[in-house]
C-alpha cells in the first residue's frame, strides 16, 4: 500500500481540547482502518509541527477522503506527503532516462 506522511498543526479549537487528544487519536485510529487505512507511526513532535503521522493507504483517494474528513472535525490542520520506500525510490531512479 501506499505511504503518507502527514504533518498536523492543531488548530485553537484542538489546542483548547488538548486534553480529548489521546481519545481522538483512538477514535480516529478505528476510523482510518474501517477505512482502509493503518497507522504505522504517531509523534508528538516540537517545532514548526504539532504531530507528524506515517500511515498506508490502498489509495490516494481513500487517504484524500479520511484527511478531510479529518480537517472538517476542525481540531488539526494537515500537510500530507506521498512517501517512496528505499527500494521503490532506487526503483524510480534506475528508470530515469
Amino acid at each position: 500500500m501506499p505511504t503518507y506522511v502527514t504533518l498536523f498543526n492543531l488548530t485553537e479549537e484542538g489546542v483548547k481540547a488538548i486534553k480529548n487528544a489521546p481519545a481522538r487519536l483512538a477514535e480516529n485510529t478505528k476510523a482510518m482502518e474501517a477505512a482502509g487505512g493503518k497507522l504505522i507511526g504517531f509523534y508528538l513532535t516540537m517545532g514548526a509541527y504539532d504531530y507528524v503521522a506515517i500511515s498506508e493507504w490502498p489509495s490516494d483517494e481513500a487517504a484524500m477522503s479520511f484527511l478531510l474528513t479529518l480537517g472538517s472535525m476542525g481540531a488539526v490542520r494537515t500537510t500530507t506527503l506521498k512517501a517512496f520506500a528505499q527500494e521503490e525510490a532506487i526503483a524510480l531512479i534506475n528508470n530515469l532516462p
